[in-house]
């Protein structure tokens, strides 16, 4: 009996990836209402990200499936956290839903952390995804700096860096999508042997 081909997660998951984080930095730089960063934070890079999670695990890959959960639940837990912390009404009521930088700049520490773990695992992959880790990471650094320290210019800084970091990710999508039709889109090398 023949196997039944699988199709690859990844060109669900990193489309998500991309997608949301392209329209949150598009609102950071102030190009965009917040209204369709949460919903695509729901949605596709929420939900559709952490189902492409659960068929990375089908499939055997334990980075994509910690990857593309993560990250989905990353952005419902942020959706949720602006939704929440900023209604006036549910705050009064339950202060604790509040939104502070404070409260979201160590929400993008632990983020930050977690991006770096995945960083150094993303150096033994291929060059385009330790690329995309890398410019993750920085822009969890920055971001977290803006929040922090109040810095808008590195919150500039991090949103020009993390619309290159989507842009990254709809790449490898467009890789992992292109390969089914035989286009083979070059990925660079392991960063790490």
């Amino acid at each position: 009996m023949e196997a039944m081909k699988l199709g690859n997660p990844a060109a669900v998951g990193l489309g998500g990836f991309a997608m949301t984080t392209f329209m949150l930095q598009c609102h950071n730089l102030g190009w965009v209402d917040i209204g369709p960063v949460l919903w695509l934070g729901i949605f596709y890079g929420g939900l559709a990200q952490f189902v492409a999670g659960y068929f990375e695990f089908k499939v055997g890959n334990n980075f994509g499936f910690s990857a593309f959960v993560s990250y989905g639940a990353f952005w419902i837990a942020l959706a949720l956290y602006l939704i929440f912390g900023t209604n006036a009404e549910l705050v009064k009521a339950y202060p604790v839903l509040k939104l502070s930088s404070q409260g979201l700049g160590f929400f993008l520490v632990a983020w930050t952390i977690y991006t770096g773990i995945m960083f150094i695992a993303s150096m033994k992959h291929n060059g385009a995804l330790a690329f995309l880790f890398l410019t993750l990471f920085l822009g969890f650094f920055g971001l977290v700096i803006k929040e922090l320290a109040g810095s808008q210019f590195i919150g500039t800084l991090a949103a020009w860096d993390l619309i290159i970091c989507a842009l990254t990710a709809w790449y490898l999508m467009a890789h992992a999508v292109l390969a089914d039709s035989g286009i083979s889109l070059p990925v660079g090398k392991p960063w790490l042997k």
